[in-house]
């Protein structure tokens, strides 16, 4: 026995085919972070002091995925990563900070979840592509005698 579909839906056939591929490949593409961004970013640290601008901090940058140097103000390029950026500064004799900023999600990982059923969004994440840390970290510093006041940093931070 053979099975002959209708004229009208062999008429259709290629059309319904294009459309069922385009669709999929789009889906494989857009919003992928992976694919289209990059994993570095170029930020710009700069450190304040009583409501005053100070350069010549030297700061270290780092995450899971790397350690950066950089003496502000000053323009850096780190490794994007899902997990948070520690930022250590110090100035002899005029202050310290030790922060953290949290990345955030950008809009091509959120279109990995919807597109992709989700396989996307996990190499994305695994990559940093899919994160990215504000263009411009401000990094209130701390005056130097107050180092002393303060309780010893957790176990494995370095603060220089």
């Amino acid at each position: 026995m053979v099975f002959r579909l209708p004229a009208r839906a062999r008429a259709a056939l290629p059309r319904t085919l294009t459309m069922m591929v385009a669709v999929v490949a789009a889906m494989a593409v857009s919003g992928c972070a992976s694919l289209s961004e990059t994993t570095d970013q170029t930020v710009l640290v700069q450190t304040v002091l009583d409501h005053r601008q100070l350069g010549g901090v030297g700061c270290v940058l780092y995450n899971d995925a790397g350690k950066w140097f950089v003496t502000t103000p000053g323009r850096v390029t780190l490794r994007k990563s899902a997990s948070p950026l520690r930022i250590d500064c110090k100035k002899e004799g005029a202050g310290w900070a030790y922060e953290r900023v949290d990345p955030r999600p950008n809009a091509n990982l959120w279109g990995n979840l919807i597109l992709t059923g989700g396989v996307g969004y996990f190499v994305d994440r695994t990559t940093g592509a899919g994160y990215d840390f504000p263009s411009t970290l401000t990094v209130i510093m701390r005056p130097a005698e107050e180092r002393d006041d303060l309780p010893p940093p957790a176990p494995g931070v370095t603060l220089y």
